[in-house]
């Protein structure tokens, strides 16, 4: 288990905070006793909660190319047919992965390839089961082509909580199936937009691993 470097800070600023606030409580109530140890509690308990965000644990990706794998730890939400107006705009079929503030964030390529087409959104912060949700929150797009000229888009949306998105890709970057692409903070949702005939794997309410669940098969 690692520690995601996009915790680096987060984690060192709580840190500190709760050092200084432990600190305040040692010299207000010098006798000690039961509001220091409530202090001293909560604040590992907090701290531990920002940890088990940024935890990043190594994957074992199936080798077959003919799998789409899960690109978030989480549970589907969504599976359904419908038009995706920004890149293809066509009929695709929409997976939908909603990440609870304590799966883990990391967000993996679901397949190996180049990227094709990268965009960064800004937007509201309605929560990630909101119907509008995928199109009106902050959020990037992104499409990967595989050598045999398959494709699929995957979306990051922030939520209510997840105020920050990052990603670690731009277009014609080669891309490994189940490496990661991005990170959200505290939860959201991702999207994949996938060819009407590929095949679905998963259904509503299952829980996904990221880099492992194999969400879907190509035709």
């Amino acid at each position: 288990m690692f520690i995601h470097r996009e915790g680096y800070t987060t984690l060192f600023v709580t840190l500190v905070v709760l050092a200084l606030l432990n600190g305040l409580i040692m010299w207000a109530f010098p006798e000690g006793g039961l509001t220091q140890k409530i202090v001293l509690g909560f604040s590992l308990l907090i701290y531990l909660v920002v940890l088990q965000f940024f935890r990043n644990p190594s994957r074992s990706t199936p080798a077959d190319e003919n799998n789409i794998i899960a690109p978030a730890d989480g549970k589907v939400v969504v599976i359904e047919e419908v038009e995706e107006p920004e890149f293809y705009k066509g009929k695709r079929r929409q997976v939908s992965i909603f990440m609870s503030p304590f799966n883990v964030h990391v967000n993996r390529n679901a397949i190996s390839g180049t990227v094709k087409y990268f965009k960064y959104h800004p937007g509201k912060y309605l929560v990630a089961w909101h119907p509008k949700s995928s199109t009106e929150n902050e959020r990037t797009t992104m499409v990967v082509e595989t050598p045999q000229g398959q494709s699929l888009l995957m979306r990051q949306i922030a939520g209510a909580l997840a105020r920050r998105i990052c990603w670690y890709v731009k277009p014609e970057d080669k891309v490994m199936r189940g490496e990661e692409y991005g990170f959200i903070k505290f939860g959201s949702r991702v999207d994949i937009f996938l060819p009407l005939d590929a095949k679905i794997n998963v259904q509503i309410g299952q829980t996904t691993t990221g880099g492992e669940t194999v969400i879907a098969t190509w035709s």
